[in-house]
Parts: structure tokens; C-alpha cells; sequence
């Protein structure tokens, strides 16, 4: 294994000493992610780091395009989001204040898996979306975390009304049901959800779980900590749909604006820890964050809304709720905001880490959840 990493006294993966610090990681367009320490007391990094291209940091994963991650306990699994045969997900284990590279599997085949843009794992599989492949890989995780060779590939569809963004197929999230059964999937290019099976032997067996309407592009999937909910934002819409979800079936309950400019840039969705609040990222004008109240049910009513730095792709909330940290691309920047927890409203701090072209943030504890073993 490859051991790589900066100077820290005693970096412990999900909390320091004193129980208010937490490990941080921040994927790039650019050569390698980045851990750091965060204090959730202070809502600061609190080492000077070793990296003087992303002051802060305690140690680095060195590898091209980081622009997606899950994270699993101590294994940290990463797309490199290259647009040939180069492409790829890495298998890393953080711990110690340092990485060791676990092995890598190719993604960009000529069967097509360009350019992956998100991953995701339930402990036995790893799904992979490759946005320009238009593709959904699966691959089996051996024991110890090391990602096995392509298990399968599937490719989406087309049918979407944009001639331009929805003319090829086009796979931007894959998520794992709550019950561990399926594996649902944005279908970009065919305003479609699409589902899988997910069993011991393999994940197989594809249908449409949803049709959403025409010009939406779905992009992420998100479910409520209960599982009874899931929400899809539309890239192309700026909408939000709240589906109900029991046994491998989605029931559309309510479709809600987010981005009233029509910017076409809609991104990513989090809940707050307590499931009160959903906040959703918005970019290529008025960039942002949208804020919804979630009401018992899981509809959503508008809370607000919070400017940020340009083209706020990915965002995370600390898992205390207390802050929320946005990466915005176009500032070479992830800024930290103050969350009051009774409105959810949002603070600007002023604080800010800065890092060539972050694409992702996400603590130790608030990446894509082992779900249950089957």
C-alpha cells in the first residue's frame, strides 16, 4: 500500500480529542483531495496543514479529477472524472493522518464510463455514475475495501426535450434504497429514475422506478434518515420532487420550484440532521442555496434562500447541524456558513478554505451510509 499524507500529532478519523473535531474532505478539479481537521465548536480548520496549495490540510490523496466521494468509516472511495480511458474510481483508507491507496478499477472503458461524477457504497457494492458514458458501473468491494474488477454496466437513455444537454445519455447519482434491496439512479438525458436489484449475487434486473416530467434532468437523489422519502432535484428544472417511498416503490407526492431563475444549473440536496430543513445548490445564476422547511409528511414550503461564491456545485452540513460548508467552484474556495438550527437560515462567516476548484465537501460520518446487510 502507498502511505501518503502531511504532518499531524493526532488526527483521529471521525473526532479528535475533546470530541469537536472532525475530519474533512474536499474533492477537486485538480490533482488530489484533501483532508482536513475542522473544529465544529469554532467552525474553523484548526491546522496550519502541509500543503501550501490548500492551506489547512493534513494530508492529500494525489490523483486527477476528485470531484466525487464516499466516504465509509476509514475508506474513502473517489471518481477520477476523466473524459477517456483514463477514468476511474480509487479505493483510499484515511487514518493515522495520511492515505493509503487500496487499488483503483478503470471506469472510462470502451463500452463507455467517461467521465464519473459520483459513488456511492452499501459495504458489499460500489456504484458509479459516469456522467458523459452515460452509464451506471457496479463493482463488488473485496474484503478490507479494495474495489473488484466491473461486476456489470448499464447504460441510460436519451428522450429528453434539450437537443443539446439531453442528446446523449447522461447518469449524474446512484444511490442505495434505505432497506438495501435497490439501487436507484438518475437517467439525466430520459427524465427517468431508474431502479436495480441489488441481492448477494450480483445487482441486476432494470426498470423505470419513476418518470419525472419533460425538460427536468434529474441530478441527485436524496433520501430522509426515516427512508420513507426521497427527494430528486432537476438540473434543467430547478425542481424539487418529494416521492414516497415503501418496498421498492416511488409514489410522486409533490413538485416544488427551487430556482425561479430557470438557470439550468440545479445541484445537489442535503437535509439537516434533524430532518427539519432541506437545503438545495443552485448555479449559473443567482448562485446559491435554496432552504425548505420538510414537513412531517416530507413536503417541502420555502424557508429562504443564501447567496454564496460562484458556482456552488456540491455542499455538506456538519453532522451537529451548526454549519454548513459550501464548495464553490469558480472561487477556488468552500465557505462556511452559520446555521440556525430553529429557522434554518443561513450566516455568511467569512471564512473560507481556500483550495484550487472544490467540487465536493463532506465530513467522516456524512458521506453515503453503509446501508443494511442483506
Amino acid at each position: 500500500m502507498r502511505r501518503l499524507g502531511g504532518f499531524v500529532a493526532a488526527l483521529l478519523v471521525g473526532a479528535c480529542s475533546g470530541g469537536d473535531r472532525l475530519t474533512l474532505f474536499v474533492g477537486t478539479y485538480s490533482d488530489g483531495f484533501y483532508a482536513y481537521e475542522f473544529d465544529t465548536a469554532s467552525g474553523t480548520v484548526v491546522s496550519e496543514g502541509a500543503f501550501p496549495e490548500a492551506p489547512g490540510a493534513v494530508a492529500k490523496a494525489p490523483m486527477p479529477n476528485p470531484s466525487f466521494l464516499a466516504v465509509d468509516g476509514t475508506r474513502v472511495y473517489a471518481v477520477s472524472e476523466m473524459p477517456d480511458a483514463t477514468a476511474a474510481v480509487y479505493a483510499w483508507r484515511f487514518g493515522g493522518g495520511g492515505f493509503d491507496l487500496l487499488g483503483a478499477q478503470p471506469t472510462g472503458l470502451p463500452q463507455g464510463g467517461e467521465d464519473p461524477c459520483y459513488v456511492s457504497t452499501d459495504g458489499s457494492f460500489l456504484a458509479v455514475a459516469n456522467y458523459s458514458g452515460g452509464s451506471l458501473g457496479v463493482y463488488r468491494l473485496r474484503p478490507g475495501g479494495g474495489i473488484a474488477p466491473l461486476d456489470s454496466l448499464l447504460y441510460s437513455g436519451t428522450g429528453g426535450p434539450d437537443l443539446l444537454r439531453q442528446d446523449v445519455p447522461h447518469v449524474h447519482c446512484a444511490v442505495f434504497t434505505p432497506e438495501g434491496k435497490h439501487l436507484l439512479f438518475s437517467e439525466f438525458s430520459s427524465d427517468e429514475i431508474g431502479m436495480l436489484d441489488v441481492y448477494a449475487g450480483g445487482v441486476r434486473n432494470y426498470r423505470r422506478a419513476a418518470r419525472l416530467h419533460p425538460d427536468y434532468g434529474p441530478r441527485h437523489l436524496l433520501f430522509d434518515a426515516a427512508g420513507r422519502h426521497l427527494y430528486v432535484i432537476g438540473e434543467l428544472s430547478g425542481d424539487i420532487t418529494v416521492f414516497d417511498y415503501a418496498a421498492g416503490v416511488l409514489e410522486e407526492r409533490q413538485v416544488v420550484r427551487a430556482d425561479p431563475m430557470d438557470a439550468r444549473g440545479a445541484a445537489d440536496l442535503h437535509l439537516s440532521p434533524d430532518g427539519k430543513f432541506l437545503y438545495a445548490s443552485l448555479r449559473l445564476g443567482n448562485d446559491g442555496i435554496a432552504i425548505f422547511f420538510v414537513a412531517p409528511d416530507g413536503t417541502l414550503a420555502p424557508a429562504g434562500y443564501q447567496h454564496t461564491g460562484m458556482h456552488p456545485r456540491n455542499f455538506t452540513l456538519s453532522p451537529d447541524g451548526r454549519w454548513l460548508l459550501v464548495a464553490c467552484r469558480d472561487e477556488d474556495a468552500v465557505e462556511v456558513y452559520q446555521r440556525n438550527a430553529g429557522t434554518g437560515q443561513l450566516a455568511d462567516t467569512g471564512r473560507r478554505i481556500r483550495v484550487e476548484k472544490p467540487v465536493f465537501v463532506g465530513f467522516t460520518g456524512s458521506g453515503t451510509p453503509r446501508r443494511p446487510s442483506r
